[in-house]
């Protein structure tokens, strides 16, 4: 439920027009000020690492939003997860898409022939989000950029609000859908504690209307609050759905918040060690999923990030694991290098060639065979499928990337009705 035009430019320059000089580096939870705008992207470019902040100044933020699209070299594309996700997967001509989500005039421009909107999801002005890119090895002052990546920022209340979710849900009765996306969930984060816990527990009302035979997927993103966090894990969201999909900073973030394994790593170094990565990815499915003792409905996690993708699956749930995974590591590679197919030119191989499948248990050591890259391994009635990525070398655009590969993923996932 979460859509808005996504204006992306590079950083740096916004920073040059808007006469904001470079300075050190410092997190902040929410911006208030074009300051803190400047510390936190300056902190997040000298980690390489993506992050997503809310922008509490209206007047200032649409004066830098202004300035952002306007600028020679911006571009604007369809934005927001659930309409990313939307688009995606309207790309098949086979398919008919329903979004709902605060769409303006320009987003509904934007949108594919494929996506139906409801006239209740339309409104008279676009949300914006401003996305400012940077390039590996780029400097800023004093910063320079390990790898590329991309700071995002908003001031977006419709979506903060997720004024859209009762709209969808109501829609679903003509539309008649195989498969429900939710995404925007992270957005609620600009609002108060109350309010976002009272909207929270409105979701979980509508979430809960949805018929028991659609299969529901959740897409997460770039969040701050671990009590929020802890909520959609423990007594809401993640028993409602049958899916996730979410990246390694969400990852860690949602095992510190839940006091899960690996709790205490700070932050990754490099590419995540798939041993961690997959005790967190197990405990989810052990402790949120569904088990016999557990009304769960949780049976499916999706993980990306930029060297590898699993695919982890409570057995008897899920078919074609192998094709879901292996198309949304293709989808990866594709649309960073903005190519039709994988050009081996521009791609390189990140992920490791040796590792092993656990750091808490005796794990198994799995060396990857190139004639057969999806790696597979059980653990206690848990499936993985574990895939390299063919990585852009010069991405064109890493916007939407975790929600192509989200998308190809559940295109070619099967369900088995139980």
């Amino acid at each position: 439920v979460n859509a808005c035009v996504d204006v992306v430019l590079s950083g740096v320059k916004l920073f040059e027009a808007l006469g904001l000089e470079p300075g050190d580096g410092k997190n902040h939870a929410v911006l208030n000020s074009g300051q803190d705008l400047k510390e936190a992207f300056a902190h997040f470019m000298e980690k390489g690492a993506a992050a997503e902040r809310f922008f509490s100044d209206a007047e200032s933020f649409h004066h830098i939003a202004r300035t952002a699209s306007e600028y020679p070299g911006a571009q604007l594309y369809v934005g927001g997860n659930a309409a990313l996700i939307g688009q995606k997967l309207a790309t098949n001509p086979d398919l008919k898409v329903l979004l709902c989500g605060p769409v303006g005039p320009k987003l509904h421009e934007l949108l594919d022939d494929n996506v139906v909107v409801p006239p209740e999801s339309m409104q008279e002005r676009d949300e914006f989000h401003l996305i400012l890119e940077y390039q590996a090895g780029e400097e800023w002052g004093q910063v320079k950029a390990p790898s590329a990546n991309r700071f995002i920022f908003s001031h977006d209340l419709s979506n903060g609000a997720l004024n859209m979710l009762e709209v969808f849900v109501s829609s679903l009765d003509e539309f008649q859908p195989d498969l429900v996306v939710l995404s925007g969930l992270h957005m609620m984060e600009g609002q108060s504690k109350e309010m976002r816990q009272r909207r929270l527990m409105e979701a979980v009302a509508s979430i809960s209307d949805i018929p028991t035979d659609i299969p529901i997927h959740l897409e997460l993103a770039s969040m701050t609050d671990q009590d929020f966090m802890s909520n959609i894990i423990h007594q809401q969201v993640f028993p409602l759905v049958n899916s996730i999909g979410l990246n390694e900073q969400e990852l860690l973030f949602l095992t510190q918040s839940a006091s899960g394994p690996h709790a205490s790593l700070a932050s990754w170094s490099g590419v995540p060690d798939v041993g961690v990565v997959s005790d967190i990815l197990f405990w989810i499915l052990k402790e949120h999923g569904k088990t016999a003792e557990r009304a769960s409905d949780l049976t499916r996690i999706h993980f990306h990030t930029l060297a590898y993708h699993i695919l982890v699956t409570v057995d008897g749930y899920w078919g074609n694991q192998v094709a879901a995974v292996a198309a949304g590591a293709r989808a990866a590679g594709t649309q960073a290098c903005a190519t039709e197919t994988i050009d081996t030119s521009k791609v390189f191989l990140k992920a490791p060639l040796e590792f092993v499948t656990s750091q808490i248990e005796a794990p198994s050591k799995i060396s990857l065979n190139p004639d057969e890259p999806v790696a597979c391994w059980q653990r206690e009635g848990v499936s993985f499928h574990f895939t390299p990525v063919l990585v852009c070398k010069d991405p064109v655009r890493t916007v939407g990337l975790g929600d192509a590969i989200s998308a190809e993923g559940l295109l070619y996932s099967e369900v088995h009705p139980q």
